[in-house]
């Protein structure tokens, strides 16, 4: 039989303890409310792992046998961090203003309190529940909402270049949060790229880069994925370029907890697919010596090394950067077999991964 919506509600207070078995069954008495209430119990005596991450994270069974495979004891407590409650976690704009003066503003005038961010120079994260683009400080661009996570990968993209006035390549930019972080890093410096097949992203990318004061960035149209002539004329010539690349978002499901269930195993095969062939064109804009950032908000290995493995074995001309090369002592704060992740068990943050690499 299939429960009704009063079931489901005893059933939720049940396992929040709001209320006791004997309570739930004078309301509905044709359920066994113990056996609800022990459900948590009886799932962590399940001795398989794969079934356990399953029952306890509400993950797809082939979903937890990922996880469990890529890893290994990880997996547990990963996966029951994709159900945690996200933080809201701000970029301060530097653009417009600093972080200790904007978390005055908002405690002063809004009543909103904030901490800085652990990891982000720039992140903040607001402890007061809000609609933070109702803020004043939102509407003239000193904030943006962007994960931790997110922000670091504008910092891969940005740190220790040596041309001060760099050519960067945001190639699957989308609505623009890794650009306007960019831009930012910056301080409106350089010249930055930024392409979408998505030209409707490409124009709250505009709005949102005139909102934050950003003068150095360009959104540039792919139709249906063809590279324009104004694309094609920088082959060669890019410091940096960033590819975040289109993914199952595994990394970000505690943001989206419906999308774990529309989200098929066979669909991993064809965003690898994508990833490999938008990564290997992007090589083609490296200038010699120019840094590829290629980033996933997923923690899937077939999305992230098995990619990155099989592009360096197609192009020789490429090499893997350390990590330390670029965030110097920080990176073993994120470093994972070479690569940089952050993940919500470890970091608090959204799921990323990236993997820095140079043309010889």
């Amino acid at each position: 039989r299939a429960p009704r919506d009063l079931e489901r509600l005893l059933a939720l207070l049940l396992l929040e303890k709001a209320i006791t078995p004997a309570q739930a069954a004078k309301l509905e008495a044709d359920r066994d409310w113990n056996q609800v209430a022990t459900i948590d119990d009886a799932i962590a005596s399940e001795r398989d792992l794969v079934a356990r991450i399953g029952l306890a994270a509400s993950l797809p069974d082939w979903l937890a046998k990922r996880l469990v495979a890529d890893w290994g004891d990880r997996a547990e407590p990963l996966a029951l961090s994709l159900n945690a409650r996200a933080p809201m976690t701000v970029r301060v704009n530097t653009l417009v203003a600093d972080r200790e003066t904007l978390a005055g503003e908002l405690a002063r005038e809004h009543n909103i309190a904030s901490h800085p961010g652990v990891y982000g120079e720039n992140a903040m994260i607001l402890d007061t529940r809000i609609n933070l683009f109702a803020t004043p400080a939102f509407k003239r661009g000193a904030m943006e909402a962007q994960d931790e996570g997110s922000q670091l990968l504008a910092e891969l993209a940005t740190a220790n270049l040596a041309n001060a006035k760099p050519l960067i390549v945001d190639l699957c930019a989308g609505a623009g949060g890794k650009t306007l972080a960019i831009a930012a890093k910056l301080a409106n410096r350089g010249r930055i790229v930024s392409t979408d097949v998505d030209n409707a992203k490409l124009e709250e990318l505009r709005k949102r880069a005139r909102r934050a004061t950003v003068s150095n960035a360009r959104a540039m149209h792919l139709p249906e994925g063809a590279w324009p002539r104004d694309l094609e004329a920088l082959r060669g010539k890019a410091d940096v370029v960033l590819v975040e690349a289109p993914c199952s978002g595994i990394g970000s499901v505690r943001r989206n907890p419906e999308a774990r269930w529309r989200l098929r195993e066979t669909d991993l095969a064809d965003f690898a697919k994508r990833q490999q062939s938008i990564l290997r064109d992007a090589t083609a804009l490296l200038a010699p010596g120019g840094r590829l950032v290629y980033a996933t908000c997923t923690l899937l290995r077939v999305e992230n090394e098995d990619v990155v493995d099989a592009v360096l074995a197609a192009k020789p001309e490429l090499s893997r950067v350390p990590l330390a090369n670029v965030l110097g002592d920080r990176a073993a704060t994120f470093e994972h077999g070479g690569n940089f992740v952050t993940s919500p068990d470890v970091h608090g943050t959204d799921g990323f991964f990236a993997s820095v690499l140079a043309s010889t």
